[in-house]
């Protein structure tokens, strides 16, 4: 039996008594992705990005490993509702227009103490002082500048990585750092610089050998010139705002990278403990794949072919076969090329489908991380060939921010 084969026994005797549709994590492989994730950090503390998540649980449980300190949340609704319920580091890794929750968040010590917000713009300083609540809404608002990552080639006429922040120099970062520092009711107390082209994108990419090298050569000149740019911009920084707390960087894919780097005091990662299907094509790290889910087979239409209730759940970016699930287990089936993956039926193909019988689980892996919890209320957790315990997702707490 593969290691494959032995896992979808034990998944399938685990969940014996649950109807798919279901989600489970394999708390095994989330454990050994975690000891993984901190290994590579070398030492830094890596701040957990929820999103990646999105299961206060879970959260809990990465935090409760040594190696691990703080939150990166992904809305200032999220951040609020994380520091309510006693988490006390929250870096909101995208700025936000959400003027109700500025309301709340400049009027409540406690949110004020635990929630930083990220600025790349003076007139998102306008917009939170436009919704501070009269003389409700004095508390000093903690503040994380990011700084662009993306590779710029050619004299700016080739660019390489996601458009994010505006500030890319050195003098950009520390300009915005000096007229925070002149406004009332302010603090910068970190900088983030996230390199998706780097953490985000595989280099090896199945059946296309020309692609990966060049991917490899463009994320080894991304990381040397980020790595000069990010330490000068610290630098330029400190001279403004000599009690900087800190500077995150990093990703997944890219956490011993970055970690190496003396200006960089934290790392972010959080897909590396689910280790979704689009972790599969990197060079930097293999993990355990440990979130999974399973749709009920509710046909046999003929010889080699099934179909499985549900499983149309693509992931967000570029459209692309890349951001579809993968049907994993058992091994050997895929998509009918003309349906692929359907809102209510999904036909899967291969020889694997004759052996399984109506109501039999198939289980897929979401391409992204945290994305499949939007259509999961809870998580059944996996330990060994039982299920230990079941949590709920944001969904399944109320809770859709984005």
């Amino acid at each position: 039996m593969t290691a494959r084969a032995a896992d979808r026994a034990r998944y399938d005797r685990a969940t014996a008594h649950l109807d798919a549709p279901v989600a489970i994590v394999d708390l095994e492989a989330f454990d050994a992705n975690a000891d993984d994730l901190v290994r590579r950090a070398g030492g830094k503390p890596i701040r957990v990005a929820s999103k990646s998540v999105r299961c206060r649980a879970l959260l809990e449980r990465a935090l409760a490993k040594d190696g691990f300190a703080g939150v990166m949340s992904f809305t200032l609704a999220e951040s609020l509702w994380l520091a309510r319920s006693g988490f006390e580091d929250v870096l909101l890794a995208y700025p936000s227009a959400d003027r109700a929750g500025y309301a709340e968040l400049t009027a409540d010590p406690k949110l004020a103490s635990a929630v930083t917000v990220m600025v790349d713009d003076v007139a998102q300083l306008d917009l939170v002082d436009a919704a501070r609540a009269g003389d409700g809404g004095r508390e000093v608002v903690r503040v994380c500048l990011e700084l662009d990552t993306s590779l710029r080639l050619l004299g700016g006429r080739v660019r390489v990585g996601a458009r994010r922040s505006p500030l890319h120099s050195p003098a950009e970062v520390a300009g915005l750092a000096r007229a925070v520092a002149r406004r009332p009711g302010f603090e910068v107390v970190g900088i983030m610089a996230y390199e998706g082209h780097v953490a985000g994108v595989g280099d090896a990419l199945a059946g296309r050998p020309l692609r990966s090298r060049a991917v490899r050569l463009m994320q080894a000149a991304a990381r040397r010139e980020l790595a000069e740019r990010r330490a000068a911009v610290v630098r330029a920084v400190r001279a403004v705002v000599p009690g900087l707390e800190f500077v995150n960087g990093g990703g997944t894919g890219s956490v011993q990278h970055t970690a190496a780097e003396d200006a960089v005091t934290e790392i972010a990662a959080g897909s590396g403990l689910y280790v979704p299907r689009l972790f599969d094509n990197y060079t930097s790290f293999s993990g355990r794949p440990a979130a999974l889910f399973a749709q009920p087979v509710v046909r046999r239409p003929g010889v080699g072919v099934v179909t499985v209730l549900g499983g149309g759940y693509p992931a967000s970016g570029a459209p692309g076969p890349d951001r579809l699930p993968v049907p994993y287990l058992p091994e050997g089936l895929r998509y009918d090329p003309q349906e692929g993956p359907g809102e209510v039926q999904t036909p899967l193909l291969g020889s694997p489908a004759d052996d399984l019988l109506i109501g039999d689980k198939v289980w897929f892996r979401h391409a992204k991380a945290g994305e499949l919890c939007e259509r999961f209320d809870a998580l059944h957790l996996v330990d060994g060939d039982a299920v230990t315990a079941t949590v709920p997702t944001y969904r399944g707490e109320g809770h859709t921010f984005l």
